[in-house]
């Protein structure tokens, strides 16, 4: 892999899979799984308002990635201030916060196929929400304490919560293209075995998956805070809970007695897009990565 900012994986990003069969279950009746939110404060209020509809107690873990596009002093605090509030790992975005020097960039590991142009823009989004985070030392302090990845139970189903996949913080082995990879359905089945868990759920990539391995299942939520499906402006997120889900779903299955869903996260788009353009106007690096993701999704990824 190239060493070039963006794309390098630092060493501190690899915990391997054996890591997460050596923690202790954390147990939950409704789980609530949020990978990649960004900064969208408007897909965290409807997150909060969707666990407030669930019967009985709602577990949030928000697994890394939370920051991204809040790069306003104002919007960086609120995020930190409610999710903190909550449980959560750290992702890429945010173990790269604290570091010292630039040398890993945004910290993405972005693959070879990711365009150049796409990696430099990331690392100068990451750059820029540096600087706001450096402002807001006890924020930095928390995150820091952050762990990588986490464990819990729902009924009888084990669930292993990374940001990246079963090895690295950043790594890819979880995006819906790693699956045509020859040794992929080896290393999968074996990472199930080696973690110890049902359920692997995932983020990082911005493209949900949802699949079932022979050992297991994978849900990869893609974004809470931008859209994900063809023709929708909703995040998704992934619910493991004792009881069904009441309204739609994209995806779900069961496992040991626990219901695995993703769910649309139907956020306030206008104002969404009102809050990122006030700190991404039109031809900055983010409007120009993620603009037309944001505006109008116009096909499934998947």
């Amino acid at each position: 892999m190239s060493e070039e900012a963006g794309r390098s994986c630092p060493l501190r990003y690899r915990y391997g899979t054996e890591a997460i069969a050596a923690l202790s279950a954390v147990e939950a009746e409704t789980l609530y799984v949020i990978g990649g939110l960004y900064g969208n404060l408007p897909a965290l209020d409807a997150i909060e308002a969707m666990a407030a509809q669930e019967t009985g107690p709602v577990m949030l873990v928000f697994n890394g990635d939370f920051n991204w596009f809040n790069v306003d002093d104002a919007g960086f605090a609120e995020i930190n201030r409610r999710v903190l509030a909550h449980r959560a790992t750290a992702g890429n975005v945010e173990a790269e916060l604290g570091a010292d020097g630039d040398a890993a960039g945004c910290g993405c590991a972005y693959p070879e196929y990711v365009d150049s142009a796409v990696v430099e823009r990331s690392n100068r989004i990451h750059a820029r929400l540096k600087q706001t985070a450096a402002r807001h030392p006890e924020i930095l302090a928390a995150l820091a304490e952050l762990p990588m990845i986490a464990r819990y139970r729902v009924a009888d189903c084990s669930i292993g919560i990374v940001h990246g996949d079963a090895d690295s913080l950043a790594g890819w082995r979880f995006d819906p293209g790693a699956f045509d990879q020859k040794n992929a359905p080896a290393w999968l089945h074996n990472a199930f075995k080696r973690a110890k868990v049902d359920v692997f759920a995932s983020t990082h990539t911005c493209t949900p998956i949802f699949k079932h391995i022979d050992a297991g299942l994978l849900s990869n939520n893609g974004a809470a805070g931008m859209p994900n499906l063809g023709g929708q402006q909703s995040g998704l997120l992934t619910r493991v809970s004792c009881h069904p889900p009441k309204g739609a779903r994209h995806a779900g299955a069961t496992m040991r007695g626990a219901y695995v869903d993703q769910i649309p996260i139907h956020y306030d788009h206008s104002a969404w897009r009102d809050r990122f353009l006030a700190n991404w106007p039109v031809g900055s690096d983010a409007w120009l990565s993620y603009f037309e993701r944001i505006s109008s999704w116009p096909s499934d990824p998947q």
